[in-house]
């Protein structure tokens, strides 16, 4: 039982020798040498490594469509408040598109190939590819997307959690950004 204000027994730290951090060092080494053309998947790493590039090959693709999106209704925008969110348009196309490098680069490093196969895209995207007839419906179609994609993200959060950290807090990033889109798109409609 612990006393008022006494942290439970699993948050104390117990003293432990540096070096015996690690459980087998000379295994470690061995399994590194041994695996080396593995690249950044350890025999520890917690999920199939195929299943992992499927699902971010999905992000890649809906990421994809989003910059397409976005730079189609940047271009056909018109009307009178069409200026500063066509610019905002762009704005979001760019960050997606700073979104597929980060995805790509990620597929590669788990050893798989980033499939940005135009034919292959809406199939796999999770948000569509919509163009549309005025600017009050671009911004909604663009809003639309976000919301999709803040909901895939947090489901791929969720899945990559304590398996893969490092795919995880990448995603983390990218949903923080697809919130400030959504926020953004949204304050965009009430000042209609």
């Amino acid at each position: 039982m612990n006393m008022p204000g006494e942290l439970p027994r699993e948050y104390h730290c117990e003293k432990r020798d540096p070096s015996k951090f690690l459980s087998d060092v000379q295994t470690l080494r061995k399994r590194a040498r041994e695996q080396i053309m593995e690249g950044a998947v350890t025999h520890d790493y917690g999920i199939d490594p195929a299943q992992a590039i499927s699902v971010l090959n999905a992000a890649l693709a809906t990421e994809l469509v989003c910059v397409m999106r976005y730079r189609q209704h940047y271009y056909v925008a018109k009307g009178i408040h069409a200026e500063p969110v066509a610019n905002e348009f762009l704005t979001h196309s760019n960050e997606e598109l700073g979104h597929v490098d980060q995805l790509a680069k990620r597929i590669v490093q788990l050893g798989g190939t980033p499939d940005m196969d135009p034919a292959n895209l809406t199939a796999r995207a999770h948000a569509e590819y919509v163009e549309a007839p005025s600017l009050i419906e671009m911004i909604r179609e663009n809003l639309v997307a976000e919301r999709i994609a803040v909901e895939s993200y947090r489901e791929m959060i969720s899945f990559f959690g304590g398996k893969d950290p490092t795919t995880r807090t990448m995603l983390e990033g990218i949903l923080a950004m697809e919130e400030e889109h959504a926020d953004e798109l949204a304050d965009l409609l009430e000042d209609d």
